[in-house]
């Protein structure tokens, strides 16, 4: 049985050009930004501070209630600015108001961040999605945003739906698909992991770094599909990042 899920995986997976995607395979990518020390994640303080330092940007895409990609992780505003809000239910202009607990800056904008970044870095950005979400909407959003930007950047989501989505209407766009094998999210068991898999048909993958080692991520890197994980935030993780993947999604101590 694994080794007919093998050469499934192997089947659906995408076959992607090493032109296109060895990039991925050269940088440390700064998760959320480099955040810490006064930075909130996801701030324009936290990529200033990345491009200072000459990391990759990993960032996390939420959808204001018109539609504009803003940079935030959560689905709501408690943890990070104090209000109860959902994140949908302000508009871009409403969320232009809003201050970090931590500090006095707004969340940004996608558009914002493109403008910051212009090609110095290369980007990750991870679309959020649900049960029950929308998503095809968010990855239309995102990609009328990306449109004419031309600096090294890839789109990816624990929703297999968003690389199907991107590799059907935004086929320049890199894409990719995140997975973990905790409680969290929703790919537990080895039948959802391959199935996502199969949907997504990745050019690359975005592993959790607790879940490596593993055979279906060695075999798919061997295949020559790269693979980023996260979040390596410790010596041992740095250490688990070095021997199974190619390159890290990396905070704290983690980073380099």
């Amino acid at each position: 049985m694994r080794s007919l899920l093998s050469r499934l995986d192997r089947l659906f997976a995408a076959r992607p050009d090493p032109e296109r995607v060895g990039w991925l395979r050269q940088w440390t990518f700064a998760h959320r930004g480099l955040h810490g020390n006064g930075r909130v994640e996801n701030s324009r303080g936290a990529f200033r501070a990345a491009l200072e330092a000459g990391l990759g940007i990993e960032c996390d895409i939420q959808r204001s209630r018109d539609d504009r990609p803003m940079v935030f992780h959560d689905w709501d505003f408690t943890r990070l600015i104090g209000r109860p809000e959902k994140a949908a239910a302000l508009t871009a202009a409403e969320w232009a108001t809003l201050s970090y607990l931590e500090g006095e800056e707004a969340p940004i904008a996608l558009a914002d961040l493109l403008a910051m970044v212009a090609g110095q870095v290369p980007l990750l950005i991870e679309i959020k999605s649900r049960r029950g979400y929308d998503v095809e909407r968010s990855c239309e959003c995102v990609a009328q945003a990306l449109h004419g930007y031309e600096g090294r950047h890839a789109v990816m989501s624990f929703d297999p739906r968003v690389a199907r989505w991107f590799r059907r209407h935004s086929p320049q766009t890199v894409c990719g698909l995140v997975m973990r094998e905790d409680e969290h999210g929703y790919t537990q068991q080895p039948w959802q992991r391959h199935l996502a898999l199969w949907i997504a048909r990745p050019e690359f993958l975005a592993y959790h770094v607790a879940a490596l080692p593993n055979p279906m991520v060695a075999g798919l890197r061997e295949a020559g599909l790269p693979v980023l994980t996260w979040t390596v935030n410790s010596p041992e993780t740095r250490a688990v990042a070095a021997d199974y993947a190619d390159a890290p999604i990396a905070e704290g101590v983690g980073l380099p």
